[in-house]
Order: structure tokens, then sequence, then C-alpha cells
């Protein structure tokens, strides 16, 4: 698809801003009055409804749905294009002034407060869906494109892009992430569907990581800078276009649900299944604490123990063969209550527990807060960890409900707190931090889709060792020399 009226006007926009302020004077210092000539020649880009320095701007723009807390930024721009991004950002490279780039506010690790203060880039006005290739089964975005709304877009093509987090984040914000979810097991993560990118630095120079224009499904040429920005969470670079991958629609879609005696036979029956060669699109755990937090809230009747909910994509006679596999595969296991179900309706109904588990989890403790922390081991290790983490749970007088990817070894405590309990709120710290211990030491990662951020610094040290370390802070300060670019996140 070609570029939209709207687009072509709001770059004729850009271009005409980008004219009348190419003369604007180079000022360096970083005091109150550089920073006033600075939000001038911000005006200048992009214009008087470009720009704010209202607290309750700043406040939004300071946080994310992480528990940490963090200073708001100075002021918020709202750039419309890759040019106009472009300019501001070297007119903060001209004043010292630090860049958070910001999508939808998703984030779970405080990946966009304003440590150092500074200004934040939000990017929802860049919403334009730029290219779909039908024929080529790719996309490309800009960055105020919601996986939603990019599937809205995609509704009659017959297409849809499938990896989904839960939240309906930016899908440039999670390219820079490395967002996954509940349909990775079959499609993977964002780092395996990003073909390229449009990358504004910390000078306001632009790259495309594949070269431009460029959509090729796989590429052996050069360094693979697409996947050094994937994951990057803005301290690299201002993520502003995605080429990405596109799915065709399965013709059918099955949702099943069983019941185990225990964590183990549950894993088991996932091992089992993928060696099986069965092509699951999504496989997910809850653990009874989190069974019986859904029962309640949504009056439902599921057995309190530890659950699989299963989801298969494919041709109805693929299907078939599909479900009679895992079927057999669970019940040999030890699995009990197999129920499955082809139309949309009780699909929904089969899978409600699942969606709805954050709320669920909430529930729990009526006026609490609840914060998300997750880890990622290889299969084989992941009954183990859940049982020492329950059981770490059960000891410190912790709410913490389990759900996880279970396909991928990645698993989620939904910890459930009083925010103004500081005593719970440490022991919540404490747990998180054993939690993420505990994966290293079965080999497995802290994160497997959250992100570092703020809260996983020294977990990553202590995961990736200084050698590691020492190689992304080099490449951190060939990009960014001022380290300008989201300061104090991840390194």
């Amino acid at each position: 698809m070609l570029f939209t009226v709207s687009r072509t006007r709001r770059l004729r926009q850009c271009v005409s801003r980008l004219l009348q302020c190419r003369y604007i004077q180079k000022e360096h210092p970083q005091t109150n009055g550089g920073l006033k000539k600075a939000i001038s020649a911000f005006t200048s880009v992009c214009g008087e409804d470009g720009v704010s320095t209202g607290e309750t701007v700043r406040e939004q723009h300071g946080r994310d749905e992480s528990v940490h807390r963090c200073r708001p930024p100075d002021v918020v721009v709202f750039p419309r294009c890759v040019e106009e991004v472009s300019a501001l950002a070297k007119i903060c490279y001209r004043h010292n002034l630090p860049i958070i780039p910001f999508g939808t506010g998703t984030g779970l690790e405080g990946g966009v407060g304003a440590l150092k203060g500074g200004v934040c880039f939000s990017l929802r006005k860049m919403d334009q869906v730029l290219d779909v290739h039908q024929e080529d089964f790719d996309v490309t975005v800009e960055p105020g494109v919601t996986r939603k709304a990019l599937n809205s877009y995609l509704r009659d093509t017959g297409l849809w892009f499938p990896v989904d987090p839960g939240a309906d984040a930016s899908l440039c914000g999670m390219a820079a992430t490395s967002a996954s979810g509940t349909n990775a097991v079959h499609y993977g993560t964002m780092r395996e569907n990003v073909l390229n990118l449009e990358v504004v630095l910390a000078d306001g120079s632009v790259v495309h990581t594949a070269g431009k224009g460029r959509r090729p499904r796989k590429s052996a040429a050069g360094y693979n800078l697409t996947n050094l920005f994937v994951g990057s969470e803005g301290t690299l670079g201002i993520i502003t276009k995605a080429t990405l991958r596109l799915y065709g629609i399965p013709e059918a879609v099955v949702s099943a649900v069983c019941s185990f005696p225990s964590v183990q036979a549950a894993v088991d029956s996932t091992v089992h299944v993928l060696q099986a060669g069965v092509p699951i699109a999504r496989i997910e755990f809850l653990d009874d604490v989190m069974v019986d937090a859904c029962n309640k809230f949504n009056s439902l009747s599921y057995p309190v123990t530890p659950t699989l909910f299963l989801e298969f994509h494919g041709t109805e006679d693929s299907l078939d063969e599909q479900v009679r596999t895992t079927e057999e595969i669970t019940s040999a296991n030890g699995g009990a209550d197999f129920q499955w179900a082809r139309d949309e309706g009780t699909r929904a109904r089969l899978w409600k527990a699942r969606h709805d588990a954050w709320y669920a989890a909430l529930a729990l403790r009526p006026g609490c807060k609840a914060y998300a922390t997750d880890v990622c081991v290889p299969l084989s290790r992941l009954p183990h960890i859940i049982v020492e983490t329950k059981e770490d749970l059960i000891q410190n007088g912790l709410t913490g409900p389990i759900a996880g990817h279970v396909g991928d070894g990645n698993f989620h405590c939904i910890m459930v707190l009083d925010p103004d309990d500081s005593d719970e709120v440490q022991r919540v710290h404490q747990f998180t931090e054993r939690l993420a211990r505990r994966a290293l030491a079965l080999e497995g990662t802290c994160t497997g889709e959250h992100g570092v951020g703020l809260g996983k610094r020294a977990l990553l040290r202590e995961e990736m060792g200084p050698g590691a370390m020492g190689v992304m802070q080099s490449l951190k300060e060939s990009l960014d020399p001022k380290n300008l670019m989201n300061p104090g996140k991840v390194l």
C-alpha cells in the first residue's frame, strides 16, 4: 500500500516547519535558560501543540505500569514524522538533554522514567500503517500503531500479526523491549518478527538497520543491526518505523483446557506435545492459586489444580489430529477434565480464566496493587523453580499467583501488595530478586519478556558477566557518546 493522503500532507507540514527552524542558534549549557531556549526550538519544529510542559502531561509520560516511581520529564514533545524526530533529537544533542522515547506506557520495568529529567518523545501522533505487502507477508508501521490497531487494519487482507504481550502496546515499543506473549511458542517473539527498523540516533542521524526500504525474509549481509536495536529499550535510539512479518489467519482454531495433579505432570505434557511435533499455537499454565482466583472472579468451576490452556491453529482436518494427539498425551500424564471447543464463543469462555488472570489476582486483595515479574528457564527446570517459588511465597506471607507461557519456560508471578505497607513492599522486592537469581542458577534468564529497565540492571550484570557487559557498554558509548538516550536504564 502506498503512503496515504494524510501521511503526505503531514510530511509536507513537517518539512515546512523544519525549513522555518533550520537557522536556530546552537546552545549547549544545561541551564534553565538553555532549557527554555531548547523548548523554543522544539516549538519551531513541531508547533505549540506539539510541546508540553504541563505537570499533568509530564506526570503521565514519566511512568508506566510498573511499581517503580520516577520523576517526570522536563518537557514532552509530540513529533509527527521522522524528520521532526530527527530535528528534535539534534536540538537535544546540542543542549545535552536526555531523550526518553514513549509509546503507550504499558511497560513493566520502569523503562520510561526520566531519571535525569530531559525530554520525552511521545510518538503517538506517528500512527500510520505505511505499507502492506500481502503477497510478501510484511508490513511497515510507524511507532504510534498498536498491535490491535494493526490487526484491525489488516482485517480484510487475510493476514494478522500474532505477537501478543497482553496489553495493546505500540509495535515499535514492543520491538524496543523484545516483547512476546502467549503466541510465542509458535510464532516467535518480536526478535524473530522484525525485518527492518528505521532508527533516529542520539545525534539526530537516521539509520535503517537492514538498509533503506529493504525487507527480505532473511539476510546474511553484515552485522545484524536490527536485532541490536530490538530489546535495546530506547537506550540506543528512537525506533520510528518497523517492518514486520505477517502471517495468514488460520483457517480454523481449537481451544482446550486440561487439569493436572502436579506442576511436573503439566510440564511433562507440554514437553511431550512439543516433542510429538504438534504445532501448538498457545500453551499457557496457571497454578492452583491462580485457578482458584479465576474461579472466584469469573464464577467458573475449574478444578483447583495446575492447569494448561491450549490453542491449536490450522486446517479443519489437521486440528482433529492435533487435538487427538494432545488429549492422548495429557491423559498419559494424569491430565483430567480435558475440554475443547471450536466455535468462538465457547473458546472465549474456555480461555476467560487466562485472559482475566491479572484482574482475578487483584480481586484476591481488594484495594491493593499488582506487580508482575517474570523469569525464563529451560523447560526441564520449570517444575523445580515453580515449586520452590510457591514455597518462597508461602514462607514470606506473600500473594503471588503464577501464570506462564509454559511452552517457552517463561512464567510470571503476579504480586498483589499494599504499596503503602513499606514492609510488604520490601519483602516483595527481596522475593523478586530471589526469584531472578533462582532462574539464573537454573541456567535461565532474569527476564523472558518484560525487559531490564530500572528494576533488573544488577541482575543483568550477574547474568551476562563482565565480558558481555563490557561489549554492551562499548556499543552504547559508540552510538550514544553523551549518554542521552534513556539514561540509567538497562546498563
